[in-house]
């Protein structure tokens, strides 16, 4: 009992604010706190029901009307005689009509939660604040993500709020293990974000191990959302490989979940983060599960290949037209035509910044536009820039059938990567020739061999080698055949 009490006291002292009996105290706190006389969307509204004087603070913009307004039409209709005692009680349990609604006796922690969205009810006399999750944010329906588009399949997508984005998630997740851990991140900006996992499934060391990365974050606040979250907790900032995989479709988030990866979901980004993953990962698409099994595995021999050509073939081709002695008999017709004005490595550095150039201009070029843009992209970088002799044929050519291959590639954030180490392994092959080109090959694979994501090899089933793993890697099972989870991600239950 003594040990109780004790608990009580210490939680008490951490208070820095707590909760006045004094309605007037409490007022002028939230008042001051929450800038209500500089900010027009922060409201202060004075009332009165059951025989005592109340205020209720709320942010315009997040409060729901219809809710407020019934909760004000049960306070006026209650009769003051029947809450002489117990008043804080009555009112949560019996004349309230809200599901979401609980109190505080921290006007800090008030003071955070109104920001936050939901309505605080102050009661002269009562040492406790009523907490009204009203809020409703301004949301755009869960339209189908343009990045991960199918042909067949579902249609909705993550959107801004962290609490549809949850539902979404829980409508193809019903398993009574699945877990939705809440927690705030960012001194100013109280960032809300959610862990979710199933805990029969899901390894609890990597469960902990998020839990420690995310509560140890200290910032004032996540500006760029999921992508500051990554950032924080596993580093490898001069890495140019997502550490984790993106993803706005709730059906790849809850087929990730049943294989024991783990989501961090943040309020205000409509993409969830998965982890663990490796390199293979980034490579899957949904389009070749919505698919008969031999259509899906040709689908992804087609798109193993054109991110392979995004990374090999222009190095390759280069090597093979500045050394004509390694061409291969069949590929004799492997070269340069015309050899042109500008150096061929210089050629290829032009066409890559052309390229990057070409894709930022596309992200801001309205919709109407984007045709015009085809055009001079086309007309300009393509056919005048060979008829001058700045680019050889060649060149446009084996660039074009790179950039296709690094569009194919499912993951936006791999596709960069690649790109980089496209230009990286072609400087190398320039300078070096063959054994630049062989070895930039051999430092890029040990390089990503050496990397891990809480302790899951980024290469894996490749290096350390699993043939089971390797056979679902290349190819797309049929699913009665995938009975076992990934072994790399340490599955409490590893049977499907």
């Amino acid at each position: 009992m003594n040990l109780n009490w004790r608990r009580v006291q210490l939680k008490k002292e951490a208070i820095k604010h707590p909760v006045s009996t004094s309605l007037d105290e409490n007022v002028e706190f939230l008042k001051r706190e929450l800038g209500v006389d500089e900010s027009f969307d922060v409201i202060q509204l004075d009332l009165e029901h059951v025989g005592r004087k109340m205020a209720l603070f709320l942010v315009d913009g997040f409060a729901k009307d219809l809710s407020l307004t019934q909760i004000q039409r049960e306070l006026s209709a209650a009769k003051p005689e029947a809450f002489q005692t117990d008043i804080l009680q009555k009112l949560i349990k019996s004349t309230i009509p809200y599901v979401e609604i609980e109190t505080n006796n921290d006007l800090d922690a008030v003071v955070d939660q109104v920001l936050a969205g939901p309505a605080a009810l102050v009661v002269d006399g009562v040492d406790e604040i009523i907490l009204l999750d009203t809020r409703t944010y301004p949301v755009r329906g869960p339209e189908e993500p343009d990045t991960e588009q199918v042909i067949r399949g579902a249609k909705d997508g993550y959107v801004e709020t962290l609490v549809e984005n949850a539902a979404l998630t829980r409508r193809r997740v019903r398993d009574r293990t699945f877990r939705v851990q809440y927690i705030q991140v960012g001194r100013r900006s109280k960032t809300d974000l959610a862990l979710m996992y199933i805990a029969d499934i899901a390894d609890p060391s990597h469960v902990e191990k998020l839990k420690k990365a995310l509560e140890k974050i200290s910032t004032d606040g996540l500006p760029m959302g999921d992508k500051s979250i990554e950032e924080f907790i596993f580093g490898h900032h001069y890495n140019p490989y997502p550490m984790v995989r993106y993803t706005e479709r709730p059906d790849v988030a809850a087929s990730h979940l049943f294989e024991g990866h783990i989501i961090i979901m943040v309020d205000g980004s409509p993409s969830v983060m998965l982890t663990p993953t490796t390199f293979w990962h980034h490579l899957q698409h949904a389009e070749e599960y919505r698919q008969k099994p031999i259509v899906g595995a040709v689908l992804r021999g087609v798109r193993f290949f054109a991110v392979w050509a995004s990374i090999f073939l222009l190095p390759l081709w280069y090597l093979f037209a500045m050394n004509e002695a390694l061409v291969p008999g069949p590929l004799h017709y492997i070269g340069v035509a015309d050899d042109g004005e500008v150096s061929l490595y210089v050629q290829f550095i032009l066409a890559e910044i052309g390229i990057e150039m070409l894709r930022m201009a596309a992200i801001h070029t309205p919709n109407a536009l984007a045709t015009a843009l085809g055009l001079v992209a086309a007309i300009l970088i393509g056919q005048v820039a060979i008829d001058v002799g700045l680019f050889s044929p060649e060149v446009i050519l084996y660039l074009a059938v790179a950039a296709i291959g690094s569009f194919a590639t499912p993951s936006y954030e791999i596709s960069l990567a690649n790109r980089m180490i496209r230009v990286l392994l072609l400087t190398s092959t320039a300078i070096f020739g063959l054994g630049g080109y062989v070895g930039g090959i051999v430092v890029w694979v040990l390089w990503l061999a050496s990397i891990k994501v809480l302790d899951v090899p980024y290469l894996w089933p490749f290096l350390p080698f699993s043939l089971r793993g390797l056979r679902d890697v290349l190819f797309r099972a049929p699913m009665p055949l995938k009975n076992r989870r990934p072994a790399a991600l340490h599955p409490l239950d590893p049977d499907r």
